[in-house]
Parts: structure tokens; sequence; C-alpha cells
């Protein structure tokens, strides 16, 4: 007869072998070998362990002491050091321990979006097709070499704590074939003006909504507008608010960064979105910069590249000029602190091609940006002409731009492109366009009192308006009706 009862000795050593797999340290897996920490900020390290475990964390000279609380969560913060080239190891200590090797300190930025920010390296070969003038960078995908660009790749199956403490690699080889073409091509570009080391954390999906990449409770507002109307409640619209936040972002969270870049939004644009993603957009935006504690971290993102959206067939029915106030959405953005975007309607082949080829473009534009307003390069241009405002004057309408670089031209020397102007009935026709230092002056026989103009408003619009840096200038209109409801 066999007694189910556990025998004494036999259940002693159940007991300490299960005590010793709680008390062990356990980081996240975004900490681990081969990261970049970033610089001139200070560092946050975080893990579990047993209730009350003694934790030490020694980086660089450094050695901060710490109690893990009563449900075993343990956190540091590193002073803010230099940004360094050398190597380091960090050794955190408590029942057991653990270190991570070859660690670099610089900046870090999170790259995150659909699937144009997905766009992987090891699609390069789309980029030997490209027809626009912009020349593709050497074959990174088999040279690239520079160790201190380090790459982490955000899997939402696989980011439990990893045993081995791996995930970040070097911007080379197999890892990189993987990695974000965007994300890469602006570390790349911001090394060659920082020296310093470069991590980058893509976490990206295609297909994805923005919903998903909202924590669902920061979703149940109802966003009131400066007219004072209240829209409905954003909730997730059908879009599975939280999915990707919960898998994806929080994961990182508080891993310390300089900043975000975001290329999203065709899925809502086929939504026919606007205002409604404006705030979603907004929300987005102020709630991880409320997840890092950092209400001022600089957001960077890509305005959407023309596309056909017209022309597909689903249930709902699209127009011409959804892109373009699709777009406005996107720019309301601009009302917050510390965020900025591109323009990239000339880096498309076809407008039936929803994932543009010039990433390394999209990648440096980034970088120019980033350079520009958050390392205060003030001599790098990193926009096309924006406007500014207008005039009429007699039977014309001034407009006036900012950042027109070295000065403003047509990119094949043919008079401008993608103008129209309307008068009181809002008829919009084609304007005649003539550069006047930093203005552009419109007419049109057709239009004796012209009130409004447009730039580029339409989905298929590639104009050949830039400044003499070789940007594109911004399309926008001046009738715009959500301007001041933000």
């Amino acid at each position: 007869m066999h007694s189910n009862k556990l025998s004494f000795p036999f259940l002693i050593v159940f007991l300490v072998f299960s005590l010793n797999l709680f008390s062990q340290i356990t980081l996240p897996k975004i900490l681990g070998h081969n990261m970049v920490l970033q610089q001139k900020k200070e560092v946050a390290i975080w893990g579990t362990a047993s209730p009350d475990e003694k934790i030490s964390v020694e980086f660089a000279g450094q050695n901060k002491k710490t109690i893990a609380d009563k449900s075993g969560k343990w956190s540091v913060k590193l002073k803010p050091m230099k940004a360094s080239f050398t190597p380091r190891e960090m050794t955190i200590k408590g029942s057991n321990t653990i270190v991570l090797k070859n660690i670099l300190v610089g900046e870090v930025w999170l790259c995150s979006g659909q699937s144009n920010m997905e766009y992987a390296m090891r699609k390069y070969s789309k980029f030997e097709t490209a027809t626009k003038g912009y020349k593709p960078p050497e074959d990174d995908l088999n040279k690239a070499s520079n160790t201190n660009i380090r790459i982490f790749l955000d899997r939402r199956k696989y980011m439990d704590p990893s045993p081995e403490h791996l995930g970040w690699d070097a911007a080379m080889g197999k890892p990189l074939v993987d990695f974000s073409a965007v994300g890469y091509y602006f570390a790349k570009d911001l090394y060659a003006k920082l020296h310093v080391p470069i991590g980058m954390i893509s976490a990206a999906v295609p297909g994805s909504r923005i919903e998903p990449w909202i924590q669902s409770s920061k979703m149940e507002i109802a966003p009131k507008m400066k007219n004072g109307k209240t829209l409905e409640k954003l909730s997730a619209d059908g879009g599975e608010s939280g999915k990707f936040y919960d898998t994806m972002i929080q994961p990182l969270i508080p891993y310390t960064l300089k900043g975000f870049l975001w290329y999203q939004g065709e899925s809502n644009c086929f939504l026919n979105e606007n205002i409604r993603y404006a705030y979603k957009f907004k929300t987005l935006i102020e709630s991880w910069r409320n997840d890092w504690n950092d209400p001022k971290m600089p957001f960077y993102f890509v305005q959407l590249a023309p596309y056909a959206y017209s022309t597909t067939k689903d249930e709902r029915s699209h127009t011409a000029e959804q892109l373009p106030e699709f777009w406005e959405a996107q720019k309301l953005a601009l009302h917050l602190k510390n965020t900025n975007t591109i323009a990239i309607t000339d880096l498309v082949d076809s407008i039936a091609d929803l994932h543009p080829g010039y990433k390394w473009e999209i990648g440096r534009r980034l970088s120019l940006l980033a350079s520009n307003k958050t390392y205060g390069q003030k001599n790098i241009v990193w926009s096309g002409p924006v406007y500014k405002k207008m005039k009429t004057v007699g039977n014309t309408i001034e407009i006036t731009y900012s950042y027109t670089g070295s000065g403003l031209k047509s990119r094949d020397g043919k008079p401008l492109t993608w103008f129209t102007i309307a008068g009181e009935d809002g008829k919009f026709v084609k304007a005649n366009a003539e550069i006047k230092g930093d203005k552009i002056i419109l007419s049109s026989p057709e239009i004796m009192h012209p009130v409004f103009a447009r730039f580029g408003w339409n989905e298929g619009a590639q104009s050949n308006f830039i400044n003499n840096e070789g940007l594109p200038a911004v399309p926008f209109r001046t009738d715009n009706p959500w301007d001041n409801l933000f």
C-alpha cells in the first residue's frame, strides 16, 4: 500500500528548491548583454526578486543598493553618465549574481508603428529599384559592421525575461536582417552626426491601428474640443485597445530613452478617420511620455506617403482628399511640445504601393529632425517649406513659408505643381505659382478675388516644389476646419 503523503526529507528538499527558484533575481528582457544606456539622464535598472531581498547594482564606478518590496519588485537609478565607447560590465547581486557584459553609453530611441516602421532590412533588394534619384546607401545588409550601433527587436511573443539576458545585438549580420530599416538608417545617420553609441529599439506590428498601442484605460475618454463640442468616447473603435501596449510597450517601461519615432496611420486612414485619430494620437503621445515620466520627451513621426486610397474597394468609400485630411489629423499633434514630423511626398515610385521603398531616406530625414531639434545642430536643415501665413494682394494670394532652407526652387526647373486657389464659393482651380523670396505668389485668370489656397491637397500629389536642400514642401490648405479645435 502506497502513501500519498510526501516523505519529510523530500518535502524539505522540495521547499528549499522552490524557495531558491523564487528568490532568484530576474531582469526584464530589455536589460541584457550588449545594451546601450542613455547618456546624461538617470538610468533605470529594475527587476524582481524575493520580497525584502537586498539588491545591489554596480556599473561604471557606481554602486546602488535597494530592497525588493513585498511583491518582489525592485528598482534603482544610476546617476547620469557621459557617452562611452568602452564596453563595460554591470553586476547585479542578490541571492544570485547576474553579470551583464559589453554595455555602452550613448543615445537610445524607441521606434514604433505599423508595417512601414516594421519594414525590415531583409527587404533591401527593393531599394535597388528606386527611381527618384535618392541613391541607395552602400549594401548595409551585408557590409554593416559598426558595433557601436546596437539594436533590440521587440517581438511581442518573446518578451518574457531571458535567462541568458539576450536580445540586444550589434547592427550587423543576421540580427540586422529583421530589424526596422527606418530605425537602422536613423541610427546610422545620427551616429555620423553625434559620434556616440546609438541604441535602437523597434516595436512595430504590420497592419496595426493606433488603438492597440494605447493602454486600454487611457482610451476611455470623451475629448472636448475648443469649440465646446465633446466627441464620443474614444474607446477602442473596434481596434483592440492595449493589445500591443501590454505585450510590447509595457515590458520596456521604464528603460531610459531619449525619444520616440512613430510611423503609423495607414490602417486608421482606411477607416476615414481624421479628428478622432488626432485625439487618439494625442492620447498615445501624452500617455507614453507619462509612462516614462518625461512630459517633454521628443516624439517625432512620419507623415503618411501618397497612396491611392480612393481606388481601394471595401465597405467604406474613399475620396482623393481622405489622405490630406488625415495629414491634418497627424499634424494636430504639433500643438504638443517637442513633437515634429517629416514629409515624404517625394519618396513614392507608385501610389499603388503602400510601402514606399526609400526607407534609408526616411530614416535620414528623421535623423536630420532629431539632430536639429533634440541635439541643437541648428545648421542642419531638416524640413522642406512649411506654410506659415497667407495674404490676399489684389487678384493674387501671397503665401509665406518657414523652413525655406537656403532658398525655394522647382526640383525639375518646371512651373510649380499642385497649387490651387478658390474664391468665396470654395471651388478650387489650378493656380500659377511664382517663387518670390520666401514667398509663393498664386494667381489664376479664373479667380479674380481669391480667398483660399491649397497645396498638394490630393492623395497622389507629388509636387516639384522643394527647398535648395532637396526637401519637399509640406501640403496644406488655408481652409482647415480642424486647426482651432485641438
